[in-house]
């Protein structure tokens, strides 16, 4: 059976995102994918390549100002010479964000990575989850606490550091990790079967 490779893009301005990315990165392992996590602030030709040879992408960024971080904003613009060749083309894609207000505007971020997504010609991966905490029977100890769908949303305390982060969001993170790396699998297998 082939191993996935799922590669993680992200940043992180103070840290509570890149806790969510390593927990990405930890589910997707867990679900025996060969997982890379690339700061997009820091990228360079290797990581590029990294990313191109991988089955899943998965976008990372806070939300500032109710979209992804500057910094994100630059690789996304510098990936237009993957569009050019069609290098992501097929792959799959996901996405997660975090922000101190329960809301934030953190649709928009995932959206924003979906339409990233898209106009590469990549699969997008939703989170897969119900919402949680939105009866008198829920806590915010749910899985998808801030109910959302269209991937791993996390809220963290602005006068917080990384030991902030809620654990329900990291399990959170970690489901969505683990259902990147069973979807690239499935859609390895597909691939398989449809060339034999």
């Amino acid at each position: 059976m082939t191993t996935p490779v799922v590669s993680i893009a992200y940043h992180s301005g103070y840290g509570h995102t890149a806790v969510i990315a390593e927990a990405v990165r930890e589910g997707a392992a867990a679900a025996g994918a060969t997982v890379h996590l690339i700061r997009v602030d820091e990228i360079d030709d290797a990581q590029w390549e990294l990313l191109d040879g991988s089955d899943a992408i998965v976008f990372g960024s806070p939300t500032y100002m109710g979209t992804a971080s500057g910094a994100f904003h630059r690789f996304a613009e510098d990936s237009s010479k993957r569009w050019f060749t069609d290098a992501w083309k097929e792959k799959l894609a996901a996405g997660f964000t975090n922000s101190a207000s329960k809301s934030g505007d953190k649709l928009h971020t995932l959206q924003y990575f979906a339409t990233l997504a898209a106009q590469h010609g990549m699969h997008w991966v939703n989170l897969g989850l119900k919402p949680g905490w939105n009866s008198t029977a829920g806590s915010e100890h749910d899985l998808n606490r801030l109910g959302f769908f269209f991937g791993a949303a996390a809220q963290t305390n602005s006068d917080e550091g990384q030991e902030g982060v809620h654990k329900a969001d990291i399990a959170t993170a970690e489901h969505l990790g683990r259902r990147v790396a069973e979807t690239a699998r499935t859609f390895i297998a597909g691939r398989a079967a449809v060339a034999a």
